[in-house]
């Protein structure tokens, strides 16, 4: 039997598609295919938007020189599903129902298992996901929100964060069902998780809790919130928008990018200074607070994600945070290797791929939908 392996990943997001074709570990090619807004305007619905991205997704694939005929196995980042440990999962029925239906919200991921599923008949091979962004592996307390018609949801870049995570431990030299982590996702979205054991055991809900974003409000006065969406103003399409894609520096400034916010910072604009360092001072409250959970005994204090890349972000959070614990720092995220890694762990059978959903020891009773 071959110990070699050629798997394909696919990482959908908001206005891209990042596909990499890898050879066990090693990237072949990796490509994005980036979508105008002007080009998606036209569907109403990301699911609208399916046959559109898969038929961009192949063609792509296939003009690519180094593309192979053959495929062991395609795997997409998992989507808002149930709420499922860690892993790797052989896509189901269940799964491709769960995120045609949006279980737990509309989100570009909820198309990765899909995807992978349908180029995976085409090839003939096996379709995954990997610790998709409902992974939930939450102590019991961790689900209380303080109303049980609103619990908390382990909604995380758990993706990133789990690959950012045994990174650390191995360059720490730390096992990683030992280590002990406060990691945060710092991007469009943010998550700050404390990981232990392997298990993130609690973290923001990153959709709509926590620091605020480049693009999102994270979490807000609930009463103001309140009056805003029964004001008869706005839809509930267009509160959810506000909350992840509308908010944060995009709100304040009419911008996304991060890198922007920060230019005007450091040119001496007094208002970008303060929205970018009130971002920074929500961040290393969050991170305060997940060393609580952890009870201050931690390993390291890992920042990841695209703004891990900015020293300016870097040198003003470090004084905030110093004192809780090691600060490491991994730039970016390797989501499209992280995805392959997971594959091919169940294709060399050093692991077996989960059913979904797996909930493993599960949360309260009155958390999971009926």
């Amino acid at each position: 039997m071959s110990d070699s392996f050629y798997i394909l990943a696919i990482n959908p997001g908001s206005t891209s598609n990042k596909i990499a074709l890898f050879l066990n570990e090693d990237k072949v090619f990796e490509h994005t295919i980036r979508h105008d807004l002007d080009e998606i305007a036209p569907f109403k619905t990301i699911w609208d938007q399916y046959d559109f991205r898969k038929k961009l997704i192949l063609e792509n694939f296939k003009s690519h020189q180094q593309a192979t005929k053959k495929l062991d196995a395609v795997v997409g980042r998992g989507g808002l599903l149930k709420p499922i440990i860690s892993g790797t999962y052989e896509v189901n029925d269940e799964m491709v129902q769960d995120a045609r239906s949006n279980y737990q919200g509309e989100h570009a991921s909820n198309l990765g298992c899909v995807l992978a599923k349908d180029i995976a008949a085409e090839y003939q091979c096996r379709a995954f996901i990997v610790d998709p962004p409902s992974t939930c592996e939450f102590q019991r307390l961790s689900f209380y929100s303080g109303h049980p018609h609103v619990p908390k949801r382990p909604i995380a870049h758990a993706l990133n964060i789990h690959a950012t995570a045994r990174k650390a431990a191995k360059d720490l030299g730390i096992a990683y069902d030992k280590a002990r982590f406060v990691v945060a996702h710092l991007g469009g979205g943010i998550t700050v998780a404390s990981v232990v054991g392997g298990r993130m055991i609690d973290n923001n809900d990153a959709t709509c809790e926590g620091p605020f974003t480049p693009e999102r409000t994270g979490g807000m006065p609930l009463h103001p919130f309140a009056e805003l969406c029964f004001s008869g103003k706005y839809t509930l399409r267009e509160i959810k928008k506000m909350v992840m894609g509308e908010g944060g520096f995009v709100a304040y400034m009419g911008t996304n990018s991060a890198i922007k916010v920060e230019e005007a910072a450091k040119k001496g604009d007094r208002n970008a200074e303060d929205l970018y360092q009130a971002m920074v001072y929500q961040v290393s409250k969050e991170i305060g607070a997940q060393t609580t959970v952890l009870e201050g005994n931690l390993d390291a204090i890992v920042l990841t994600g695209g703004l891990a890349y900015s020293d300016y972000f870097v040198n003003s959070i470090t004084p905030r945070i110093r004192h809780l614990g090691k600060i490491v720092r991994y730039p970016g995220e390797e989501e499209l290797e992280a995805l392959a890694k997971g594959a091919l762990r169940v294709l060399k059978k050093e692991e077996q791929a989960l059913v979904y959903p797996q909930l493993g020891e599960g949360p309260p009773t009155w958390f999971i939908k009926q």
